[in-house]
């Protein structure tokens, strides 16, 4: 590795220690970094995932966990933006069943009857609740139960 890809890999390092990344992630970082130098990108993050700043198992638990309970989105999103970054099946699945399924009910209720408040008197309110909360990543089973 040349002292350039040094340089990144030192700085990659410092922002894996303050947060969570997925390997999609930091590759795309090294090779701006490094000016599309993709076999030095690729070193960079294989010493990274070698060393445990970079694992998409451990990214993917923080990030369902994190958009379920903050942002309210709903598991078909989840799973879409997960896909999007390139994690494997097996990791989305495990990070969507450590989201609590009770919590994130919760949050749905909470997101269909503030919605409902700024719908109401509309005589198509019910299509555009379940438009709504399917656009935010919610099964449809899950939102038919709810009316």
């Amino acid at each position: 590795m040349d002292e350039k890809a040094k340089k990144v890999l030192g700085s990659l390092q410092g922002q894996c220690s303050k947060r969570e990344y997925c390997r999609s992630d930091i590759r795309a970082k090294a090779l701006k970094a490094l000016d599309g130098d993709a076999a030095a990108a690729d070193a960079v993050l294989e010493s990274l995932s070698a060393e445990g700043y970079v694992d998409d198992s451990r990214y993917a638990g923080a990030f369902a966990r994190q958009k379920a309970a903050l942002d309210g989105w709903g598991p078909v999103k989840i799973r879409y933006a997960l896909k999007m970054k390139g994690i494997v099946a097996s990791d989305i699945d495990e990070a969507l069943s450590s989201v609590d399924p009770d919590a994130a009910g919760r949050r749905m209720r909470k997101l269909l009857d503030a919605k409902a408040r700024s719908l109401e008197g509309d005589p198509q309110a019910r299509f555009k609740l379940i438009k709504y909360a399917l656009s935010r990543g919610y099964e449809y089973e899950d939102v038919k139960n709810e009316f």
